[in-house]
């Protein structure tokens, strides 16, 4: 039985995810971890990682690393994501990370990122024609599917955390904030030359700001496991109204919004606008949320690769 470690080192939260896998390539998820570390927290334009949240990622992964050393027969694959990928001071704190846990991070591209968001996706729910949006805290990830194949991707350096700090006030947002954001996103997404392939098509959304407008409308309609959200839906006309009461709250009032973890108040209006005005650009109308995205990837990715290693030696 092989142990496989996970770890998803992002903008905005650091995950790990341990699964149990036989050598018949099944497996079963045993353990999983989350953490807020607010990774891309004042980089600034000077794209450099803060020793404040630096310290923060470094407990979380002192954590992780205490659940999975006893683990026997163990095998850790450890990615890092936009906050990392774009600091200046890359080399430096993978060092560290290395040098403190033993723990080799890869800084993957944004286009590997949605290649794993891709296999999370397709291998887990029964989608044949969509775009998948996986909203995170430093870059969002678009993926066309047609036929159940990854048809055309990109990475864009904008997400939560970013539109909150470029843009957005933390407490109660302004108009003329909010129409700048959204501004600032509609022009990223009309230099998108496939984009209008996705017309009508459905959305499937990935990310912590994604899957927290389906729990705040799971708990709306009284759900029992509101964590739950993989393959549940919502309309347009769900998400507009959900966007549209955040709009009306300053922060203290968000944070009571049920469905909406406290830590993520502050950047949700922020993590909402690509997915919302995708929605409008797209004439989509209907979301489908995903559970599973690049950690799940991964685990598809070394499934495939361990049985194709399998078949060369019979």
């Amino acid at each position: 039985m092989k142990n496989l470690v996970v770890i998803d080192l992002g903008s905005n939260s650091c995950r790990m995810t341990v699964t149990e896998v036989d050598a018949h390539g099944r497996y079963q998820t045993v353990n999983q971890l989350k953490r807020y570390v607010r990774l891309s927290e004042n980089m600034g334009s000077e794209k450099v990682l803060q020793p404040a949240a630096i310290e923060r990622t470094m407990a979380a992964l002192t954590e992780f690393k205490s659940v999975y050393d006893p683990l026997p027969n163990k095998e850790i694959k450890a990615v890092a994501t936009a906050a990392v990928r774009q600091a200046t001071n890359q080399k430096a704190f993978l060092k560290r990370v290395k040098d403190d846990l033993d723990l080799t991070l890869t800084v993957i591209s944004g286009v590997s990122e949605a290649r794993y968001d891709y296999l999370g996706v397709v291998n887990t729910l029964p989608m044949v024609n969509g775009l998948i949006v996986d909203t995170g805290g430093g870059s969002s990830e678009l993926i066309l599917v047609q036929n159940q194949q990854l048809k055309h991707v990109v990475s864009i350096p904008l997400g939560s955390v970013t539109l909150l700090q470029n843009y957005l006030e933390p407490d109660k947002v302004q108009a003329a904030s909010l129409f700048s954001a959204m501004t600032f996103v509609n022009n990223v997404f009309n230099d998108i030359w496939w984009l209008r392939e996705a017309m009508n098509l459905p959305i499937i959304g990935l990310g912590g700001a994604n899957r927290t407008l389906a729990k705040i409308n799971r708990r709306k309609k009284n759900f029992l496991n509101v964590e739950d959200v993989h393959g549940y839906k919502l309309t347009a006309a769900d998400c507009y109204a959900t966007l549209t009461q955040l709009l009306g709250l300053d922060l203290a009032e968000r944070k009571k919004i049920p469905g909406l973890s406290k830590e993520r108040a502050d950047i949700i209006i922020g993590g909402l606008i690509p997915v919302i005005l995708l929605m409008r650009l797209l004439d989509s109308q209907q979301i489908i949320f995903s559970n599973a995205g690049l950690r799940d990837g991964l685990l598809f990715d070394y499934l495939n690769q361990a049985e194709l290693t399998q078949a060369k030696k019979d």
